[in-house]
């Protein structure tokens, strides 16, 4: 366990685009996106319902019913695809609340997932899980769940996209999984996006594209990691996490570029890793 003092983070899945497995992608892993956030006598909290969450699921408290809330940043189907195998909504009892982005054109949240999840795109429709789902359309907002305070603010990528801000008892993280740069070599960002980084503890941020790699993708969604390094450094992040990592980039290669950017001169005085399958960070204190 990495030490930085008040609640837990715990990575289950990393991956951006697509699940992946093989031996030379073990040691990150190859789960797509889902973080949970363990507050101390507090229903879990976690971030997106990718194929993570299949993991995080099946290792909460099966003592009594399942009561917790997903913080979706959006509906493309690497932060979805775990949602039907999430075990807790497989039990009667079991109650979900999902936060997910207003949609364009007026369509509800019910409509989007009822028409993602159902025949013959998946055997079952949603209301088919035992489970209770409650879909909560969220935009630039603040709120409460529970004793945490959340902040959720649209961000650029392809499609309706929040990143979140949670806070409780003076320690921070943000959660920004798919965020796109405004160009090559144009390192800036939106109000919103700096509103949710700045003077965090620990900022998870996406971190898919070498610069080569974005010379090809650059209306793809996302960022190179030297600009999450920038953003960070330009927010005054303490610890700052490099995730959704490119399916095609394997364990050597992730090591290699992580180190090339704790290393980079926008790093200094920053913490800079890998997030990883597994890994856990004490935040706050």
């Amino acid at each position: 366990m990495t030490s930085i003092g008040g609640f837990d983070i715990t990575f289950h899945g990393v991956r951006g685009s697509t699940p992946c497995h093989g031996d030379d992608i073990r040691r990150y892993g190859g789960n797509t996106s889902c973080v949970s956030v363990a507050l101390p006598e507090h229903d879990p909290i976690f971030f997106d319902v990718g194929t993570g969450a299949r993991y995080f699921g099946g290792h909460c408290n099966s003592d009594r019913p399942f009561r917790g809330t997903c913080l979706l940043t959006h509906l493309h189907w690497d932060h979805l695809q775990g949602l039907p195998f999430f075990p807790p909504l497989l039990k009667s009892g079991g109650q979900l609340d999902i936060h997910a982005p207003l949609q364009d054109a007026g369509a509800s949240l019910h409509e989007v997932f009822g028409r993602s999840i159902c025949p013959p795109l998946f055997p079952v429709g949603l209301d088919a899980l035992p489970g209770d789902l409650t879909l909560r359309a969220t935009g630039d907002d603040d709120f409460m769940i529970g004793e945490a305070n959340v902040m959720s603010r649209f961000i650029p990528h392809v499609g309706p996209t929040l990143g979140y801000r949670l806070e409780w008892g003076g320690a921070s993280v943000a959660y920004l999984s798919d965020h796109q740069q405004p160009g090559v070599e144009l390192f800036e960002a939106t109000d919103n996006a700096k509103e949710l980084c700045r003077d965090v503890d620990v900022l998870i941020h996406d971190a898919q594209y070498t610069p080569e790699e974005f010379i090809e993708k650059t209306n793809w969604g996302h960022c190179t990691i030297d600009y999450a390094v920038w953003l960070a450094a330009e927010c005054n992040v303490k610890t700052l996490v490099l995730f959704h990592h490119d399916p095609l980039h394997d364990d050597d290669m992730l090591d290699k570029l992580i180190q090339a950017a704790d290393e980079s001169i926008w790093a200094d005085g920053m913490n800079v890793i890998g997030a990883y399958e597994g890994l856990v960070l004490r935040v706050g204190g």
